[in-house]
């Protein structure tokens, strides 16, 4: 540990909340007065000792009982009875049996089960015992003994730490994992506690290096200075520290045969060339012990028995793992270097192809070299450049980059490794590699990368200014990677909501004269962001058709993006589909995100919620796998808005929160804008019409708060049904018709099929009410040629509703009865309630269970019930009549009824008996 960093033991553990409720379980099991045991196994360096003392501890502090606690001591298993010596030593008081006479002439297991029972029958006992598997074999034979015999009425508990260890099969065992990355990720916030801030690259590599082993990444931490936690001095490669644990592993092997543990170092080097977690292929594992000189026979039994190699290896079909990934690392760590060169050259020998070397064969002999090969290198870059799943690209480039004696291409190799990882969908290796390139690499590949990664995972500005330098650095050489980095920025900007940025990224791309539909998707993105909306429908159309014919990931995403500009959303479904398909095919892994979330939300244009849902959860845990927050904020957004059309309405919060945290500080602007619409449709779901308008407002009207560019007029239909139903749209009679005059240009040029429907019921809701008839049949007559459910289930529900403010109830109840029964087929059960609150008040019975009937509610009528919730929300007389469509009278009246009828005499009282 060096001088400047202290490494502080956790006050608390981390990430075990399962196995110290197990634990405590054990411990209330004592408490009332029976016994029983529990075997605590893992691998070293998982918690096992910090969990037997928190059990010790736990008990002590409420002074119950007394407790007995032994380590093994390595040095003294051969040494008969040692272990129960060291457990009898432990006691707080005198024994029946002197632990000197143990150590003399040992005691029977029995004898031992009797000892502890009658020290449980005073108080009960807890015994704990650390490492029993280092034990002698009598002590442990006899605490296996004891521990299964102890029950109910025995008073006395057990809890063994231990390997894996045949004495105790049979007993109830809690086998330990490793910590999840959040877990580690405070685990380690605690290790560099006074250290300062932690680098976010630096943060990830000790997470991934630690691999949820907490004992290691205490001594990887432990080897650092401030200044290489902090990112400002680079890390050492590999990482010191984990040394001691790495040992430990490897001594879990040492009594295996020689042939055994051959078998097992052939295995570790055979999976260098393997992508992170693949493990490595039995055949070439077969063909690397027959060359190593070990028996068909002993290959059967180590790769086909699970207890051949002691559990170390586990088979799934054609590919052989380790059972833990520090196994694996342990025995290329115990093996002497000249021994594991020699391994790597078999296995580069066998991976040889008839031709130039194969990339798995350099990788293998580049394992070999003792030190830098600048010739090596050179065959290995070459080689990346072939066809190979990007992981396997990256692990290669990165070798390279390590055998490189120049450092401006030892740079430009790792920037390349770094792209590949980042296709792959490893942003936090891109990251980490990233942080190994120095400051000698000239040209544009640094900051595209970096650029990139922003994009997914940083402010957009950010990435926009990156993507940028990027692209007029790479222009003099680099075409390919100059368009993705303009694209890339375009895509910043829009996220952004910043239509400008937007056309100055794209009116800077430079389009091959060959690639027509590159040059149409430009051209016509920029004319329709200014104002040449014919056109660049025409161009855009174009690209379309043109996309039929593809099967290239980028091309169709691109089309997507086409289909839901020109709102064709029928398209756009099928395209998304397509666009899918083809990176699951194709890749990369870094896109599915992406291509999830343009599915999704073209699936929620076409109303069609339940897919966009199945398709966006999906997206969300590709994005978290990837290592793409600014995807998964996107993600939540979609999933807020079909929440609102299913519920429910927590879920609806809750996405729309976590939507509108990541978008904050990243500035995504439409992410923000669909959370917040979202939102207040479900606020429209629950009769909260004020509230809806007041979110809504600041997203349709021009000003700094406006929403985005590209998404806010779908908002504005919403908009215009909050404003009315909360009873303010004589206030904001000027806001509402600019809003619905530039709702009806939109639609001129749209080809979405229901915003016909949509204007034509924003214009219900404004109209006279001579007209209001007119307007709802030429609306649902635009939702019979449109399809979809849940828009025209919306309308009928407000021409019902128009129907009973009216006094017309009897017409009322068809309408009513209509969208209580489509918001039904798609699952809208908040709407539906909502619509089936219409009804009865309409005076029909409606079979829609009442959430808030059951109680003190379930004496009152369904309008006294709905009067009742609204005034215990906090709404007043007339906001209660707005929402209700009655008179404020009408409230007034039965609010005195329901007041009588609950006991109650105040708002106050009406809303803590609700509460309660």
């Amino acid at each position: 540990m060096t001088p400047s960093t202290t490494v502080h033991s956790p006050l608390r553990l981390y990430g075990r909340s399962g196995e110290l409720a197990i634990l405590e379980a054990l411990l209330g099991q004592l408490r009332a007065g029976d016994g029983g045991a529990l075997v605590l196994s893992s691998p070293p360096g998982l918690g096992r000792t910090a969990l037997l003392d928190r059990t010790a501890a736990d008990y002590r502090a409420g002074r119950e009982g007394p407790v007995l606690y032994a380590a093994a001591s390595p040095a003294e298993e051969r040494l008969p009875y040692s272990g129960l010596h060291a457990l009898l030593c432990s006691a707080p008081g005198p024994l029946p049996v002197p632990p000197d006479r143990v150590l003399r002439s040992g005691i029977s297991p029995g004898g031992l089960l009797t000892l502890l029972r009658a020290m449980g029958a005073e108080q009960p006992l807890l015994v704990c015992v650390d490492d029993a598997h280092a034990w002698d074999p009598d002590s442990r034979a006899a605490l296996g003994f004891v521990a299964r015999r102890l029950g109910a009425g025995s008073r006395v508990a057990v809890v063994i730490g231990a390997a894996d260890e045949p004495c105790f099969a049979g007993l109830p065992a809690l086998r330990l994992g490793p910590l999840d990355a959040d877990a580690t990720a405070a685990l380690l916030d605690r290790f560099t506690e006074g250290a300062g801030d932690v680098d976010p690259v630096v943060r990830s590599e000790l997470v991934r290096e630690a691999a949820g082993n907490p004992r290691l990444l205490a001594g990887l931490v432990g080897r650092l200075t401030p200044d290489q936690l902090a990112g400002r001095t680079a890390l050492p490669y590999p990482l010191p520290g984990g040394e001691s644990v790495l040992d430990a592993h490897a001594a879990q092997l040492d009594g295996l045969s020689p042939d055994t543990r051959t078998l097992l170092l052939l295995a570790a080097a055979a999976e260098e060339h393997e992508p992170e977690g693949a493990g490595t292929d039995a055949a070439l594992l077969l063909r690397a012990g027959a060359g190593a000189g070990l028996s068909a026979a002993h290959l059967d039994r180590v790769l086909f028995a699970p207890a051949g190699s002691a559990g170390a290896l586990q088979r799934s079909g054609s590919r052989v793992h380790f059972s833990h990934p520090l196994l694996r690392r342990a025995v290329l760590h115990r093996a002497p270097p000249g021994r594991r060169r020699a391994v790597h050259e078999l296995l580069s020998s066998l991976l040889a192809g008839p031709g130039a070397p194969s990339l798995p064969a350099l990788v293998q002999l580049s394992c070999a070299v003792p030190g830098p090969d600048a010739a090596l290198a050179g065959q290995l870059e070459a080689a990346a450049a072939a066809p190979h799943p990007h992981a396997e690209r990256s692990a290669a480039l990165a070798r390279a980059a390590a055998l490189s004696t120049d450092d401006a291409v030892r740079a430009a190799r790792f920037t390349a490794a770094a792209d590949q990882a980042r296709l792959a969908g490893d942003a936090g290796r891109a990251r980490a590699l990233m942080a190994r390139v120095g400051a000698h690499l000239a040209g544009g590949a640094a900051p595209y990368v970096r650029g990139m990664l922003a994009l997914r995972d940083g402010p957009a500005a950010d990435a926009r200014e990156a993507l940028l330098t990027a692209a007029s650095l790479l222009a003099p050489h680099d075409a390919r990677r100059t368009l993705d980095a303009l694209f890339g920025a375009a895509e910043a900007a829009w996220d952004m909501g910043d239509a400008i940025a937007y056309l100055d990224a794209m009116t800077r791309v430079p389009v091959p004269a060959s690639d027509r539909t590159m040059a149409q998707y430009r051209a016509g993105m920029c004319a329709v962001l200014a104002g040449r909306t014919e056109r660049g429908h025409a161009l855009l159309r174009c690209c379309l058709d043109t996309a039929e014919r593809s099967d290239s990931p980028g091309e169709l995403l691109r089309a997507g993006v086409c289909a839901l500009v020109l709102g064709e959303v029928d398209e756009a479904c099928r395209t998304g589909a397509r666009a899918l398909a083809a990176v699951r095919t194709r890749g990369p892994d870094a896109l599915l995100p992406q291509a999830l979330e343009q599915l999704a939300y073209a699936e929620l244009r076409a109303g069609q919620h339940a897919r966009a849902r199945a398709h966006a959860l999906e997206g969300l845990h590709a994005a978290r796998r990837t290592g793409q927050p600014n995807g998964a904020t996107h993600l939540h957004a979609v999933l807020a808005l079909a929440a609102s059309v299913e519920g429910p309405a927590e879920a609806c919060a809750a996405h729309a929160d976590a939507a509108l945290a990541g978008a904050g500080p990243h500035g995504l602007t439409q992410a923000a804008m669909l959370a917040t619409w979202a939102v207040a449709r479900a606020d429209l779901a629950a009769g909260r019409p004020g509230a809806a308008a007041a979110r809504l407002g600041p997203l349709v009207r021009p000003g700094p708060r406006a929403g985005h560019f590209a998404t806010r007029l779908l908002a504005v239909p919403c908009y215009v049904e909050a404003v009315v139903l909360s009873g303010r749209a004589d206030e904001g009679a000027g806001d509402l018709a600019a809003a619905v005059a530039e709702f009806a240009l939109w639609a001129d040029r749209t080809t979405d099929p229901q915003v016909p429907a949509q204007l034509a019921r924003c214009r219900a809701l404004l109209a006279p009410p001579d007209e209001v008839a007119a307007h709802y049949e030429a609306a649902l007559a635009h939702h019979d040629r449109a399809g979809g459910d849940f828009e025209r289930a919306r309308t009928q529900l407000l021409h019902g509703q128009s129907l009973r403010r009216r006094r017309r109830t009897r017409e009322a109840r068809g309408p009513l009865r209509d969208a209580l029964v489509a918001f039904e087929r798609c699952s809208a059960r908040a709407w539906a309630d909502r619509a089936g609150g219409e009804l009865r008040a309409a005076g029909e019975a409606v079979d829609v269970p009442d959430q808030g009937a059951a109680g003190p509610l379930a004496g009152l009528t369904p309008q006294q019930q709905r009067i009742a919730r609204c005034v215990a929300e906090g709404a007043t007389n007339r906001e209660v009549a707005l929402r209700l469509s009655v008179s404020p009278r009408t409230v007034d009246h039965h609010l005195r009824n329901v007041f009588a009828a609950l006991g109650v005499r105040s708002r106050t009282e009406l809303a803590r008996l609700l509460d309660r």
